[in-house]
C-alpha cells in the first residue's frame, strides 16, 4: 500500500487491507477553534491528524480514517473563527463513525482526541459503544491532564518550562505546527499568554466561563522559543507514548 489514509485509498484496496489483517483503525478527533493570534484555527486537527497517522504506522496493520475536524469548543466562542459542536452532536458523529467502521469489518476502533473539550464526550461515548459492540474493541485515550503533562515532560528536555510550554498555543503546540506547516504560523505575533498554574481548577474555569477568564489573547503558555525541530521531536515522542498506551490496553 502507498498510504494508510482511507480518504486517499479506493474501496478495493481498503477491502484488501481488511482481508490482509488491517482490522485496526484510528481516528483523530480535533477542533476548529482559536489558537491565539499566531496559530491557525485548524491547529488541534492538524496535530490530531499527525498523531493518529504516526501512531497507526507504529502500531502496524492499522488504517487511519478521516480525522474529525470540528469538536466541542464552546469555551472558545468568544474568539472569531471558532466553530463548535454540541456534545450530543459530536457523540452522534462518533456513533456514526463506529457503526460504519464495524459494518466494514474493523475489529479495533481507536479514537485520539487532540482537543481538551472533546475528551469527556469521547470518553463517555466510547464507553457506551463498547457495551453496544461487545465483540469489538473500542477505545480512546481520554486522560486530558496526562496528555498535557506528557507534553510538558518532553518540553522540559529542551529547557522549556511548564509555564512556557503551556496547554494552548504555547511553545509545544506552536513548535508542532511549525513542524507540520510553518506557513500557517505568524511568528511576528509571538507573545506570552497566561503563565500561571494549570490544573483541574483552571481547566474547570476555562470550560465553564470561557478561555478569556484566563487569557485575553487565547494563549496558555509562551510561543517565543518555538522551533520546528522541537516540534518534530514532540510529535514523535507523543506518538510513542500513545502507541505504548494503546498496546497496553488493546
Amino acid at each position: 500500500m502507498t498510504t494508510i489514509r482511507m480518504e486517499e485509498m479506493n474501496w478495493p484496496d481498503i477491502k484488501s487491507a481488511l482481508k490482509n489483517g488491517y482490522t485496526k483503525v484510528i481516528i483523530g478527533v480535533g477542533s476548529m477553534e482559536q489558537h491565539g493570534p499566531h496559530l491557525p484555527t485548524i491547529t488541534d486537527t492538524l496535530i490530531g491528524d499527525a498523531l493518529a497517522h504516526r501512531v497507526a504506522l507504529k502500531l502496524g496493520n492499522t488504517l487511519q480514517a478521516k480525522t474529525i475536524s470540528v469538536g466541542c469548543s464552546e469555551h472558545h466562542l468568544a474568539f472569531p473563527g471558532t466553530i463548535s459542536m454540541k456534545s450530543e452532536t459530536l457523540k452522534r458523529v462518533l456513533d456514526d463513525y463506529t457503526e460504519s467502521l464495524i459494518h466494514h469489518g474493523f475489529k479495533h476502533i481507536i479514537y485520539l482526541p487532540s482537543h481538551g473539550g472533546n475528551f469527556s464526550t469521547v470518553a463517555e461515548t466510547v464507553k457506551q459503544q463498547q457495551l453496544k459492540y461487545p465483540d469489538h474493541r473500542i477505545m480512546a485515550y481520554t486522560d486530558l491532564l496526562g496528555f498535557i503533562n506528557w507534553f510538558y515532560e518532553i518540553s522540559q528536555e529542551f529547557g522549556i518550562t511548564k509555564e512556557e510550554a503551556g496547554a494552548h498555543a504555547g511553545e509545544n503546540e506552536t513548535s508542532a505546527i511549525l513542524a507540520l506547516n510553518k506557513e500557517l504560523v505568524q511568528a511576528e505575533r509571538f507573545q506570552a499568554g497566561y503563565l500561571g498554574p494549570l490544573g483541574e481548577k483552571e481547566v474547570k474555569i476555562i470550560m465553564k466561563k470561557g478561555m478569556p477568564e484566563l487569557s485575553e489573547s487565547g494563549v496558555l503558555g509562551d510561543p517565543t522559543k518555538s522551533t520546528a525541530e522541537k516540534g518534530e521531536v514532540y510529535l514523535d515522542k507523543m506518538a510513542d507514548y500513545l502507541t505504548f498506551w494503546i498496546k497496553e490496553n488493546l
